[in-house]
């Protein structure tokens, strides 16, 4: 793979990032819960990956169970509010940044519910023409997300439930097939939901088909949480308390998730820790981010098919 060194014409300058592990996090690679299976029905006393999210982005739409998980989370690893936020900024900056380069068509797979700054919002305010397909394998977070975006354009934000787990049923849902022409550029949107899938389950292989379906000029935008940046017992402790979740937590590695990207060719500044990813517009020093950002254990990018 090779970073984009053209694109920047399109875009401000950035600065250096930085590469570092804590407590020789890039050694090893937690991939726990082996007994874990997806619930086969709704239940709001098992906490929720996506309304736990929500508890620390300070939302509303959580329930006791989700919120008593997500306080134990925190516990262990202070800095979990500061990752959702960063990496709902990042969103965004992303959307911002592939609309910018000309893609109209978004689908945004583990969506979660959807907030300020969500992907149809951002989309539209550079290409108000966009097109977006939430996708989300909770039926509540499917409700609250028709219900956020019934005020949207028709036919421009369509919301259907699927599991990332089924690519193939993505990929030929009629509400995708309806609204997005996969022989046309799309981005393909995998944030914060890939620590959620178990390697057992092909993690790469529903990754590898997904990119295979997408046209050149496609962008594939892309978060992960990691072990590298914090410490061994905060990730344990973590992926312990998601394990009685709705979805195990699997921290990857970087060596782990820059295979997600295939030959797709990153965008500058490449695959970086979350807050690094193009920070602001303009220069930018370490300086400019918040307290406590070095902690934020989690990976970023955006890449492009040739």
């Amino acid at each position: 793979m090779h970073e984009d060194t053209h694109e920047d014409t399109h875009a401000d300058t950035h600065a250096d990032t930085v590469d570092t592990a804590a407590d020789g996090g890039s050694d090893w690679d937690w991939v726990g819960a082996d007994d874990w299976q997806p619930p086969t029905e709704l239940d709001t006393g098992i906490p929720h990956t996506a309304r736990m999210y929500d508890y620390y982005l300070g939302g509303k739409d959580n329930f006791e169970a989700d919120r008593k998980a997500a306080e134990a989370a925190i516990a262990a690893y202070p800095a979990l509010p500061l990752l959702a936020r960063t990496n709902r900024e990042f969103l965004g900056r992303a959307v911002g940044f592939v609309a910018g380069r000309g893609i109209r068509q978004f689908v945004d797979i583990g969506t979660g519910i959807p907030a300020a700054g969500s992907t149809s919002e951002v989309a539209r305010k550079v290409a108000p023409d966009a097109h977006v397909v939430y996708v989300d394998n909770d039926p509540i977070v499917a409700t609250h997300a028709r219900a956020l975006l019934a005020g949207h354009p028709a036919g421009h934000t369509s919301v259907i439930e699927a599991d990332l787990r089924d690519p193939e049923a993505i990929l030929g849902h009629p509400a995708l097939r309806a609204a997005v022409d996969l022989a046309e550029p799309v981005a393909l949107m995998l944030v914060a939901v890939l620590h959620f899938i178990r390697d057992e389950e092909g993690a790469q292989k529903i990754v590898a088909t997904l990119r295979d379906a997408l046209a050149p000029g496609s962008a594939l935008i892309l978060s992960h949480g990691s072990p590298d940046f914090a410490s061994r017992q905060s990730a344990e402790e973590g992926a312990r308390i998601y394990k009685g979740a709705s979805a195990p937590l699997v921290l990857r590695p970087r060596a782990s998730v820059e295979p997600f990207f295939g030959d797709f060719e990153f965008a500058g500044p490449g695959l970086v820790q979350l807050p690094l990813w193009r920070p602001t517009a303009g220069h930018v020093s370490t300086a400019d981010l918040p307290e406590g950002w070095q902690d934020v254990s989690a990976y970023a990018g955006v890449a492009f098919k040739k």
